[in-house]
């Protein structure tokens, strides 16, 4: 990292700016909100990563809760998507994907599962690694099996304009995430009182994707970015708006989103995808929140290609013991899990999804976290620290 970049992040981690944003939300919740609970919801697994990776939630007030929402893309792609992907690669496909994905388990196997059984199963970095192979290799059907939000589906949908070869295609589980908050906010199973948007879904759609939340809901919502000093801000902003009984969008984040985003990135996905219903792990159905490719696309549709299609089961989505469920649409923390808690969860052998992926809150929390024990320590340290 370059000198001049390292010190503007600096900015963003400033202890002594940390402790002071610190303790002024804890002042606006002492004198506004004595007696009320305020929850607030985040959507990301990068955001996840900053609150448990600096100890922000021992440091805020108890009545003051933050929770995770559906943002972490493998925690919410279904089984049927991934017995889709499994199926390819037996049929003899060179199936390409991210690494989390090789790991994601279902009643029917994984994805490492297959390669281990035989199958050309192969982690990639980066979706055009996918294409390349398959330029160089034109004797070999390539698939890529594209998982991911906004950030990563532009990229990915890009490909089919890349004139690819006829030997190359797509299994798509690319989600929009704004439908899926909405859909939480309309079932009515969690009350929240504000929503802390994410920062790289936003620089792809803008800042404006997420207005519906306040105008419809009635929900304060702020893009935040991913430092420390980004999401207390975040918090600061929401608070103020809930005390004043106000319910806008705000962005936090403004040194990289925009209220209209980036247009070039939205153009290039009207132009190979159509927006429908998609299926999420834990959640169901929910209207208008999948990324498709075109039918004028459809030789480089590997569902099309292969005609392989399963339906969602959500029965067999999470496993038995596991509450990835509710840790997803924030209805529970991985220490309520039984199966976190005896460590019979790990990153090493996952049994649920949110432990798969670096995304996934139990992993961040397996990984940063802390003992139940030694959690209430340091929530009462912190706490008295900025008293």
């Amino acid at each position: 990292m370059k000198g001049q970049e390292a010190r503007a992040l600096s900015r963003f981690r400033d202890p002594g700016v940390t402790r002071a944003l610190v303790k002024k939300v804890s002042s606006v919740v002492k004198e506004h909100f004595q007696g009320r609970h305020i929850k607030l919801m985040h959507v990301c697994g990068s955001h996840e990563h900053t609150i448990t990776y600096f100890g922000l939630r021992p440091l805020l007030p108890e009545s003051l809760e933050l929770v995770a929402g559906p943002g972490c893309p493998v925690c919410v792609c279904s089984t049927a998507d991934i017995r889709e992907a499994i199926e390819i690669a037996k049929r003899g496909a060179t199936l390409c994907t991210f690494g989390d994905m090789l790991r994601d388990r279902t009643p029917y196997g994984s994805l490492d599962d297959a390669r281990r059984e035989g199958a050309d199963v192969r982690m990639v970095y980066s979706p055009h690694d996918a294409l390349k192979m398959a330029r160089e290799n034109p004797q070999k059907k390539v698939v890529f099996f594209g998982v991911g939000f906004e950030t990563t589906s532009a990229p990915i949908s890009s490909l089919v304009r890349d004139d690819p070869p006829e030997n190359f295609s797509i299994l798509t589980s690319l989600k929009r995430t704004s439908p899926a908050v909405e859909a939480l906010l309309a079932g009515g199973e969690i009350a929240l009182d504000g929503i802390i948007a994410p920062g790289h879904v936003s620089t792809i759609v803008g800042g404006n994707d997420w207005k519906n939340l306040p105008e419809r809901f009635e929900v304060p919502t702020t893009v935040a970015g991913f430092e420390p000093v980004d999401v207390l801000l975040a918090i600061l902003e929401l608070l103020e708006q809930i005390k004043d009984g106000k319910h806008e969008l705000g962005i936090e984040y403004q040194r990289l989103v925009t209220l209209e985003g980036n247009v070039l990135a939205q153009r290039m996905l009207a132009e190979t995808t159509d927006i429908s219903e998609a299926y999420w792990r834990a959640m169901g159905n929910v209207a208008g929140s999948g990324y498709y490719l075109k039918p004028k696309y459809g030789s480089y549709d590997a569902r099309k290609t292969f005609n392989v299609h399963f339906e969602p089961e959500p029965k067999k989505d999470i496993p038995p013991g596991c509450k990835c469920h509710l840790i997803v649409t924030g209805r529970a923390y991985p220490s309520d899990c039984a199966l976190f808690e005896k460590k019979a969860c790990r990153p090493d052998a996952p049994s649920g999804p949110c432990m798969v992926s670096g995304e996934g809150t139990c992993y961040i929390w397996y990984r940063f976290g802390s003992t139940p024990e030694l959690r209430r320590k340091l929530i009462g340290n912190a706490r008295s620290e900025v008293s």
